[in-house]
């Protein structure tokens, strides 16, 4: 029950109550207008292209823009965080993406509509990269699973809404309106923001300026390169992206072992446990964004069915990952996180394996069970995994675990949409063939999930 979330215990840190139902509330309101954007916003780009007068290709821009400068300044503002602290740093993001879809509803042209897409980019990495953070100073550590299955919640329901959301709104309204909707929304999320989100002491030190350079850099190169690859590139301009990503990383792991306030402290990777479920994490969004990007194109290409009808066959995913999720959150705050999650991800590498299986028969109806255990077991897996990685660090370096959850998170989503469009190209690729190469990467991480129970239980400050 989410009312649980607001009893007060005594001894119970963090926020009062009633103030914790209000600080909740933004989080939820801020990361619901992020998380729903790109799936409007995606719904809207063939409107977006006659109305502008732009080809199909120059629109897309429009999302690319959006998730470039977001993936690229992730680790920048957790880090950012610590020194400034969270409530500016989230009040912040709040302001820059009500500004920047405010500007993009205005817009006459593409190069303004770009660059306010890239403004609002930059408010959600604010966004995004504190929110599980907040959870850990909003709630007691008794609570800390509940909060994060309230935000696999949310996300959920953005997952599964926008598209039809977006579809709604271009029913009755223009492509501006789109955009328009963020800004009554932002404001009233900035002033309960500003109102309720706890103050904090700051910490002592120093932005790393050249970690963050290295650090935008190594995730906009690896993004601009999937992008591109997805878009049917040239091979050389995909792998000389790839390679300026890759060096990018390298010194950016550098620069983090020799800078006084690095981005990310290399000893927030002692703690076992952390590293484990980061590493699980990446490799679960790239089954699971691998296995987003497939589905459509089987159940239309391949199988024949109505965009309407993809869309009702895809919603029991989201739908049982809405389900799943405060569930798994609130088990996780009694039973071993690790634990539930490896049980997650095994129902998960079933619901995979079996639509992989499935899609060979050609019958749509029968890949409806293996959607829901796939929303299921991800429900299972995801809240108590990020309860682990938020709650296996010290408060005080809450916001740069934050940080790191949404980059790999980002990073194993793009990784699956590029092992489908690499798939998809291969004279002998197909669909079954990149679901196929999902669900072994699902496995990999399922066996690093169990692995991890033998691993010492982390202790935090």
């Amino acid at each position: 029950m989410l009312s649980q979330l607001f009893k007060e215990v005594p001894g119970d840190e963090g926020l009062p109550g009633p103030q914790r139902r209000l600080a909740a509330l933004v989080v939820v309101l801020a990361t619901l207008m992020a998380v729903l954007d790109l799936g409007i916003v995606n719904i809207a780009l063939p409107s977006m292209a006659g109305a502008l007068g732009v080809s199909a290709s120059q629109a897309v821009w429009v999302a690319t823009v959006y998730q470039l400068v977001c993936a690229a300044a992730l680790l920048c503002f957790a880090a950012l965080s610590r020194v400034l602290g969270h409530r500016r740093i989230f009040a912040a993001g709040i302001l820059l993406f009500s500004l920047g879809s405010l500007g993009a509803a205005l817009s006459l042209g593409l190069e303004s509509l770009l660059a306010f897409r890239a403004i609002q980019g930059l408010g959600a990495a604010a966004i995004l990269s504190l929110g599980p953070s907040l959870y850990r100073v909003i709630f007691p550590r008794r609570l800390l699973g509940r909060a994060i299955g309230l935000n696999a919640m949310v996300v959920a329901v953005g997952l599964a809404s926008g598209p039809s959301l977006g579809g709604l709104v271009l029913a009755i309204a223009s492509w501006p309106w789109v955009f328009a909707l963020n800004v009554p929304t932002g404001i009233v999320a900035l002033w309960l923001a500003w109102r309720a989100l706890p103050r904090e002491s700051l910490c002592r030190g120093h932005f790393d300026w050249p970690g963050a350079l290295f650090s935008a850099s190594m995730m906009a190169g690896f993004l601009l390169a999937v992008e591109r690859l997805g878009h049917g590139e040239s091979l050389g301009i995909v792998i000389g992206l790839s390679v300026a990503s890759l060096v990018a990383a390298g010194l950016f792991i550098r620069r983090q072992a020799r800078a006084p306030s690095p981005l990310v402290p290399p000893s927030l990777f002692a703690a076992p446990r952390f590293t484990s479920a980061s590493v699980v994490t990446a490799l679960a969004f790239t089954g699971q964004g691998a296995v987003f990007v497939a589905l459509p194109f089987l159940y239309q290409s391949v199988m024949g069915a109505t965009p309407l009808q993809a869309a009702l066959l895809f919603t029991p995913w989201p739908l049982a990952l809405l389900l799943s999720g405060p569930v798994a959150g609130r088990l996780a705050d009694g039973l071993d996180p690790a634990r539930l999650s490896a049980g997650g991800l095994a129902l998960f590498l079933v619901g995979m394996a079996s639509l992989a299986w499935l899609s060979m028969t050609k019958q749509v109806a029968y890949l409806v069970v293996p959607s829901l255990l796939c929303g299921l077991g991800y429900g299972f897996f995801q809240a108590p995994n990020n309860r682990e990685i938020m709650g296996s660090v010290p408060l005080a370096m809450s916001a740069n675990a934050s940080g790191v959850l949404a980059a790999v998170r980002t990073f194993g989503q793009c990784l699956g949409t590029a092992l489908v469009a690499l798939m998809m190209a291969l004279p002998f690729g197909s669909v079954q063939g990149a679901l196929w190469l999902a669900t072994a990467v699902a496995l990999v991480a399922w066996g690093i999930s169990v692995r991890r129970l033998s691993l010492p239980v982390d202790s935090v400050a």
